[in-house]
């Protein structure tokens, strides 16, 4: 079960869905979905549904609404086409931490008004390139967010970077989980230590998980990185984290 709507946001109109269970019949805990690079797609409507069925009302908007609402990959083509992928790249790069909390503030304010999300904390979850912006949606909105996972998740703590999501962990409230892909070109072992210890260090309740022999993407069923045996693990992993959090 799943619905468009129209988000107002500072930069503009952030289109999204909500998804809820079947048999839904009362407002359910929300859970925030940030897509990875390649946009809103089907299989990430999947995933939505996947995790609105474990009982939650899922809100999945369209990250690069600024340019246009919908998918920014061209009907018949792949994000991860060679033509394709690097103007993603360029899309991602006005995604800053100041416009990733406007975002996350609409995000917010949308849950308090539509009948689906139930009164009570949120949780967020990020893949890839989003694996960042649900932790840092938990440190821009301590009060709010309880529970922020990310999934093959990039760029997390590279060094020297004043605006890696590591600096803000001493802001976060949240439990966190991450399921890591393994050799992951995108976050090498030395940023995931370096994560580890700024969140150790700020005494954030946290869980880092290798997932080995999986690549980066492991849960995007429509590349050839697929993992189903860690898709489905993330998924297991995902449902206890937000059954202690958000129940």
């Amino acid at each position: 079960m799943s619905r468009a709507i129209e988000i107002s946001s500072p930069d503009g109109t952030i289109d999204a869905h909500i998804f809820t269970p079947d048999n839904a019949s009362e407002p359910l805990p929300a859970v925030v979905l940030l897509t990875d690079i390649g946009g809103l797609r089907p299989c990430y409507f999947d995933k939505a549904q996947t995790i609105a069925d474990d009982g939650y009302a899922v809100l999945m908007p369209n990250i690069y609404y600024r340019d246009g609402a919908g998918s920014p990959v061209p009907e018949g083509k792949s994000f991860r086409d060679d033509d394709v992928l690097p103007g993603l790249f360029e899309l991602s790069k006005k995604l800053t931490p100041d416009a990733q909390k406007r975002d996350s503030t609409a995000y917010l304010a949308t849950i308090d008004t539509e009948a689906e999300f139930a009164d009570g904390p949120v949780g967020a979850v990020g893949y890839c390139l989003t694996g960042s912006f649900a932790l840092r949606m938990a440190a821009d909105h301590p009060e709010r967010v309880a529970a922020a996972a990310g999934f093959h998740s990039a760029g997390l703590a590279v060094e020297d970077d004043t605006s890696s999501v590591m600096h803000v962990a001493d802001k976060v409230k949240a439990q966190v989980y991450f399921g890591h892909a393994d050799k992951d070109d995108h976050l090498p072992p030395e940023q995931i230590a370096r994560l580890d210890a700024a969140m150790a260090n700020a005494g954030v309740h946290f869980t880092t998980e290798l997932y080995a022999g999986s690549p980066h993407g492991y849960t995007a069923a429509d590349v050839p990185a697929y993992d189903e045996a860690a898709d489905a693990r993330h998924y297991k992993r995902l449902s206890t984290l937000f059954e202690e959090t958000l129940a």
